[in-house]
């Protein structure tokens, strides 16, 4: 009877499920909306019924599970599996490792959902198995994750790894979600970049392709890769503050690899390369020899395959 992990990958619209091998195989993966009516309190009920739902339609047991790893977007409590917040679950100090035990009688690991993408991606992504690592995310926000010596860094009170909360524009810089201004999420995000795109627009005539169409970052980057001025300036702007935060993030790090995931590295290798040329500008020269920069590999799988990780180290598999 082969034994699986859980991983989980709570998101405010989808929750992602996956049972995986202990080597980081995919089993079987699915997904269930999210429930966030009434605070979030369906939610934990929702995975444990799925879970055992899942189970019967792959004729599998119980017994055949070791453990759960789940990430949830939020501040952990290491030690409890305790959420801080999770404002878009309507979640304030909750316990989801006590509950989600409850109600799957089975041991659970909790951690945040950027974080569980770094250990999917240092596991069986781009990171290829690198004990030293930052993983970044850029999508509608930017999220990020920190591994040193092969261990993932929470800090004191869940917030470690928030590379997206970097500030970058000291004065002057476009407000963030998290109250902050100028913060990288402002500028390396899908929505930062179309906030620079039209604005950029809207301060001179300059020819571009950008002009009349939809502005999104997947328009930028094409745009880019056809040789419009206009584009071209963006993105440079864009990865020159990115290659700075990541410089930055390095050289207290000294990672063996770099890793960018989300939304917007679908725009390939130019994004890779001003990445680079703005982070060996920016960074220590001998961390810059260290260091590779990748784009992720697993996609959405990320998550659920980090979860798995956690629930590996969890059950000592």
């Amino acid at each position: 009877m082969q034994q699986w992990l859980v991983g989980i990958d709570l998101g405010g619209t989808t929750i992602k499920m996956a049972f995986v091998t202990t080597s980081g195989d995919i089993v079987h993966k699915w997904e269930i909306p999210t429930n966030i009516s009434n605070r979030g309190e369906h939610i934990v009920a929702d995975i444990a019924r799925s879970l055992d739902e899942t189970l019967v339609k792959l004729n599998a047991t119980k017994e055949q599970l070791l453990a759960i790893g789940i990430g949830a977007p939020g501040p952990v409590q290491e030690e409890t599996g305790t959420l801080y917040e999770a404002i878009n679950l309507g979640w304030t100090n909750y316990p989801l490792k006590q509950q989600l035990e409850a109600a799957t009688m089975l041991p659970v690991a909790v951690d945040n959902d950027a974080n569980i993408a770094t250990l999917g991606e240092m596991w069986k992504g781009a990171g290829g198995g690198a004990r030293h690592l930052l993983f970044v995310t850029l999508g509608t926000g930017v999220g990020g994750g920190v591994i040193s010596n092969g261990t993932i860094v929470r800090g004191t009170n869940g917030a470690g790894g928030e590379l997206g909360h970097m500030t970058m524009v000291v004065d002057g810089g476009a407000p963030c979600n998290c109250g902050k201004n100028g913060c990288l999420e402002t500028i390396a995000s899908a929505t930062g970049i179309v906030r620079i795109t039209n604005e950029k627009l809207a301060a001179d005539e300059q020819p571009s392709v950008l002009r009349g169409g939809e502005v999104t970052a997947k328009a930028v980057f094409d745009a880019a890769k056809a040789g419009d001025p206009l584009a071209l300036q963006i993105v440079d702007e864009v990865t020159h503050y990115l290659g700075l935060a990541l410089a930055n993030a390095a050289n207290v790090t000294n990672p063996e690899k770099i890793v960018i995931g989300g939304g917007v590295s679908k725009a390939g290798d130019i994004l890779v390369e001003h990445v680079t040329t703005h982070f060996r500008r920016f960074a220590f020269p001998r961390v810059a020899a260290g260091a590779e920069i990748a784009l992720a590999t697993l996609g959405n799988d990320a998550g659920v395959i980090g979860g798995a990780w956690l629930a590996k180290a969890l059950a000592g598999a």
